[in-house]
């Protein structure tokens, strides 16, 4: 991550996610190839689930993420998997900051957290991303399409990772997931979800394809490079498993059906004006990049992905409500499950599929 040029804030640690910076400079001094104290410890702000902190020194930037504190979803906030995915991309067409250590033991800092490189560029959140000329956010967007293309490309067993989620019925799987996790973190009755989880594990279809998924892939999540209009490292894997490539790209294009922060494009007839492609374009550039042929049940992997989407901002909402959240603006995700259900259940009417 970057410091400059970015929509992503540096600020002091907050009180409840300090660390003991000299355990954790101790830890480096160990475990880390050519660290040299003394260290500084600050945080970015946002990271809505794994805390993520700027680690510098005399001579060098890191970045480390980890666990957030207080008690626990189970399955979430898996720093592991982010690291050993980075790891493991290292070397392919997918850019990846370098990782350096994991530590798993919560006796060094509290809990377990990984470190990795610091990558120079820009992190822009609104995926309209307004500082881009209409040709800078043409260029862009093809190249974060050949960059999601790329990675479900990736041979996921050649780069050891064949064991990196189970195979078969990854919807069913992922459906009941985040209904639990949803039911677990829900603070009001939203009758959407409620029709949203009986009527997807009736109408799942036959997914057979496996790839690596990042489970979160958007432009906030990525580096771009600090002049050009190009994806350099693609972050936070936390989601991320072996899964059905359109997934993610049904996650991709759930702006194209409203949005539930301040920015996107959802609200503009055609957004080719800006230089985005439409929602049929990206998913034939798609095709096109993975030989992927004419995709069925579309309306299926869109209310998929904004459910997923809703019982994940519950599950940020619900962890601000308990204080524990990594940013302050976790609190603002009041209202936020509710809409995007709304979304989902609306492509479900209007498909006639219910």
């Amino acid at each position: 991550m970057s410091s400059n040029a970015t929509d992503v804030e540096i600020i002091d640690v907050r009180p409840h996610h300090r660390i003991d910076d000299g355990a954790l400079a101790a830890y480096m001094a160990e475990h880390v190839d050519g660290f040299r104290g003394p260290l500084t410890v600050r945080q970015f702000q946002g990271g809505m689930s794994n805390p993520t902190y700027i680690l510098e020194t005399p001579t060098k930037r890191y970045v480390m993420r980890k666990k957030p504190p207080g008690e626990l979803l189970k399955s979430a906030h898996q720093v592991d998997r982010e690291y050993n995915v980075m790891k493991a991309l290292k070397g392919t067409d997918v850019p990846v900051p370098e990782v350096y250590c994991l530590c798993m033991d919560d006796a060094v800092i509290g809990q377990a957290f990984y470190i990795m490189e610091h990558v120079e560029g820009r992190v822009l959140i609104d995926p309209a991303v307004p500082s881009f000329s209409k040709d800078e956010r043409v260029a862009l967007y093809d190249d974060w399409l050949r960059v999601l293309a790329a990675l479900h490309m990736v041979d996921h067993e050649a780069v050891g990772l064949a064991d990196f989620g189970r195979p078969g019925n990854y919807y069913s799987r992922q459906i009941s997931r985040w209904s639990k996790q949803y039911v677990a973190s829900v603070t009001e009755e939203i009758p959407e979800m409620d029709a949203l989880m009986e009527w997807l594990p009736a109408n799942t279809p036959e997914a057979e394809e496996v790839s690596i998924v990042h489970g979160d892939y958007r432009i906030g999540n990525c580096v771009l490079h600090p002049t050009e209009p190009r994806v350099v490292a693609v972050l936070d894997w936390e989601l991320s498993t072996l899964g059905h490539p359109l997934a993610d790209l049904a996650y991709c294009c759930q702006e194209y059906y409203g949005h539930a922060a301040d920015g996107g494009f959802a609200h503009l007839d055609d957004p080719r004006e800006i230089g985005i492609p439409t929602e049929d374009e990206f998913v034939a550039r798609y095709s096109k990049l993975t030989g992927q042929g004419e995709i069925e049940n579309w309306p299926f992997y869109i209310a998929y992905t904004l459910f997923r989407s809703a019982a994940i901002v519950q599950g940020v909402y619900k962890r601000g409500l308990d204080g524990n959240a990594s940013s302050d603006s976790a609190k603002k995700f009041a209202g936020y499950a509710e809409q995007r259900a709304k979304w989902a259940w609306d492509v479900v009417k209007k498909a006639g599929l219910a």
